[in-house]
């Protein structure tokens, strides 16, 4: 394997060691290191806004790992802060090559190569890569955007739009369906994120509150997906359009669990936690205009 660098790469996956992951000399297990890595590549999957498990339905295959060679350069050690990064270095007729980094600081400590092979779930026999998922790969190492985010009405937009709301809302919140359907739907602009392959992983809408005041609210992402600034950029479209009708200030009631998200990003709490739904809220508010 050649020696990589930081910049040899565009995703990381960071973390801290910790004691269940060490030996009598505070020293990383060899085995963690392809845990690290498998983790990675969890995260890589979520960089290119793919829920796995649709993915591979909708692709009518599943990935395999053939070969996984790690090579040690130095130790990772108790309480170090890790950086592990992953990248597709090949793609071949059914086989997929990443190549895998560990970091402290600047200082390489580990590589690997993971080799996977793209085969029917069934049999397990090989098939070749699908090109649709071939192309998303190739744009993502190419600095490529892995959404494409709109605005639009609910007629054209809601049938999208219902399936992820649904999705988290009503399967996964367990609110009731006639407390999420609202006729708010009908004049609210709708902001839609659709990752390359068509699928709907987030969305959010934007309401007219009062004169001059927005509200915006129904933010969801795809479960899988969350951390990987889907609602952030579904966020800032509707603040965005918010702005350019003339908008002074946008309120939401933010999920408490969700409170942090919105005060990183500028919203400041008002007033008294809430029950809304079933589920504790905060009203929070963000002046207009705004910079990001």
């Amino acid at each position: 394997m050649t020696e990589s660098r930081r910049t040899d790469f565009r995703f990381f996956h960071a973390l801290r060691v910790r004691w269940a992951e060490v030996d009598m000399q505070k020293i990383v297990f060899n085995a963690h290191y392809l845990m690290y890595f498998d983790t990675a590549i969890a995260d890589y999957w979520r960089a290119l806004a793919l829920p796995y498990e649709i993915t591979m339905a909708s692709l009518a295959g599943d990935l395999y790992v053939k070969k996984a060679g790690i090579e040690f350069h130095a130790s990772a050690r108790l309480d170090d802060q890790l950086d592990v990064a992953i990248k597709c270095s090949r793609i071949g007729n059914s086989s997929m090559l990443f190549t895998g980094a560990i970091f402290r600081g600047d200082e390489l400590l580990i590589t690997c190569e993971l080799v996977y092979v793209f085969a029917d779930p069934a049999s397990q026999t090989s098939r070749p890569v699908p090109m649709a998922f071939r192309d998303i790969i190739l744009a993502y190492e190419a600095w490529q955007p892995m959404v494409h985010l709109e605005l639009g009405t609910w007629r054209d937009l809601g049938a999208a739009a219902s399936r992820v709301r649904t999705e988290v809302f009503v399967e996964e919140q367990r609110i009731p369906v006639e407390i999420e359907w609202d006729r708010d739907d009908d004049t609210a602009v709708h902001a839609l994120a659709r990752n390359r392959l068509g699928l709907a992983v987030a969305t959010g809408r934007l309401l007219q509150h009062a004169p001059g005041v927005g509200r915006i609210g129904r933010m969801a992402v795809n479960r899988v997906l969350r951390g990987s600034n889907l609602g952030r950029d579904v966020l800032r479209a509707l603040m965005q359009a918010a702005s350019d009708r003339g908008d002074r200030e946008v309120r939401l009631h933010a999920q408490r669990t969700a409170e942090g998200f919105y005060a990183r990003l500028g919203f400041m709490r008002r007033g008294e936690p809430f029950e809304e739904a079933g589920i504790v809220h905060i009203e929070m508010v963000h002046a207009l205009p705004f910079q990001w």
